[in-house]
């Protein structure tokens, strides 16, 4: 899952000098004749630096969601407009593509707070893992976030298929491949529930492998950014922590 080069400093202001062109450009195509919007956060509060600033925020908004005494902050007009002109998100989710696991419902965020990538079971590979790193190799985004959820559908397909040896149709065999290492821990120790075993495996290795990777490593040796995997509870909409929370 490693990305590509050694140059972190130079890929990250390369990456970075591409998307200041690229904005500017758009701008300049821009047909409305409207000025841009002041460079003043338009958030609801300021946005996080730090990776247990950024945890904290997500956590907080979690127990609103469990709550039920939610704020929807950053989903108004005035929001939206200054987020048009540039996006910095404080977080970074990879998360399944279950329907009832919506990153930015369950963490109570609104416009421009998270870049959200959903695979199903949290399955990786290079683009994956390139979008992942997006965030903070170019704007230093300080927290990301994977995401396994209860009763997860690929993680149980999964875990059939590789059981019964009987591959999934199309491309969903690409999923399977992908889920293979937490299967594998999984028949290890598989406690009462392997299924539920195998989508915590999953989370937890995906997380670890971000972690360490060449061009993220780096960024969490030197504190600003923090991997977390956590579990959603489709019961009780309670994130769980299962590894790497910042202090």
């Amino acid at each position: 899952m490693d990305g590509a080069g050694h140059g972190h400093p130079d890929r990250r202001a390369l990456l970075a000098g591409g998307l200041t062109v690229a904005t500017a450009a758009l701008a300049g195509c821009s047909s409305t004749g409207a000025a841009p919007v002041a460079a003043a956060d338009a958030s609801s509060s300021p946005r996080p630096t730090t990776p247990a600033a950024a945890f904290e925020r997500l956590m907080d908004g979690n127990a609103r969601w469990v709550s039920g005494d939610l704020q929807h902050p950053d989903r108004d007009p005035n929001r939206r407009q200054f987020v048009a002109q540039e996006q910095k998100p404080f977080g970074a989710v990879l998360a399944c593509i279950d329907s009832r696991v919506p990153p930015e419902l369950l963490f109570d965020t609104g416009l421009g707070d998270l870049y959200v990538m959903r695979t199903g079971g949290e399955a990786v590979g290079p683009v994956v893992t390139g979008s992942v790193e997006y965030g903070p190799m170019t704007s230093g985004t300080p927290l990301v976030v994977v995401l396994g959820h209860q009763r997860c559908g690929a993680v149980e397909a999964s875990y059939k298929s590789l059981r019964d040896g009987e591959p999934l149709p199309g491309n969903l065999e690409a999923i399977v491949r992908a889920l293979r290492p937490a299967y594998e821990q999984t028949v290890r120790a598989p406690g009462k529930d392997p299924v539920d075993t195998m989508a915590r495996a999953q989370v937890k290795l995906t997380a670890a492998g971000l972690r360490t990777n060449r061009d993220l490593a780096p960024l969490v040796a030197k504190g600003g950014l923090a991997v977390v995997g956590a579990y959603y509870s489709l019961d009780s909409g309670k994130v769980e922590v299962l590894s790497g929370a910042p202090s």
